[in-house]
């Protein structure tokens, strides 16, 4: 919610119990409209097992894929980008797209049948993300990865068989990047893993046979990170 805030013209009206106006004051004052209401109709309008005591009616966020990949917010061309290829658990939807904002990434797109990113569990999952940086819905996952290139991103496909070892490929993540991720159970399908440029693998030293999805993108997307801004200076 405090995210929403920041963008008043995404927030069209929030419901609130008098508790929630009292204890949010501050949000209550930046809202564009701020309605009381009965705790039951609160409730009634969430589906979280504990609500907040208020309740947010906003705009849509997601932008087309060009968009997102036009420039980051200063100006430039994008040097990381999430693609969530057929990722299907709302909570690692939202996760990775918070870990992408907390990365610095400049957008994130959802891929393919990935879920929608106005879940409700998406959208707590992402705890305001969602509101800080373009989201965009893909129905064609390999469309995107070419947009991706076409925007000068080098794709980058987790896979856990892939050619590339993470911990030796700063060279790689030192230029624009666009990560790409796949489905919880299967993984990327062959043909999408073989669109990327590399498939890098992230090198596991105890018994785990494999990450979880968000585990695996926060690895990914923090090396990432680090080596852009170690090449910076």
């Amino acid at each position: 919610m405090e995210g929403a805030l920041e963008v008043p013209d995404r927030v069209v009206e929030v419901f609130a119990t008098l508790e929630a106006t009292e204890r949010y004051a501050g949000l209550a004052e930046r809202a564009p409209r701020w309605t009381l209401a009965e705790p039951r109709a609160v409730e009634a309008l969430s589906d979280s097992v504990s609500p907040a005591g208020l309740v947010a009616v906003c705009r849509f966020l997601d932008v087309p894929v060009t968009d997102a990949l036009m420039a980051d917010p200063v100006g430039g061309s994008p040097r990381l980008v999430t693609i969530c290829a057929d990722v299907r658990d709302p909570g690692n939807a939202g996760t990775v797209i918070r870990t992408s904002d907390a990365m610095g990434a400049d957008a994130v797109i959802l891929a393919g049948s990935s879920v929608d990113p106005y879940n409700p569990k998406t959208v707590r999952a992402s705890a305001g993300s969602l509101f800080h940086l373009p989201v965009a819905v893909a129905p064609d996952a390999e469309a995107a990865v070419t947009a991706a290139r076409e925007a000068g991103l080098t794709v980058l496909a987790a896979d856990g068989d892939g050619e590339v070892d993470l911990a030796a490929a700063d060279d790689l993540f030192s230029g624009p990047v666009a990560w790409l991720f796949g489905n919880e159970a299967r993984g990327l399908a062959p043909e999408l893993a073989a669109a990327a440029d590399h498939r890098v693998r992230i090198q596991l030293h105890g018994r785990a046979e494999s990450l979880n999805l968000a585990t695996a993108a926060a690895v990914c997307l923090y090396a990432t990170a680090r080596a852009q801004r170690a090449s910076r200076g």
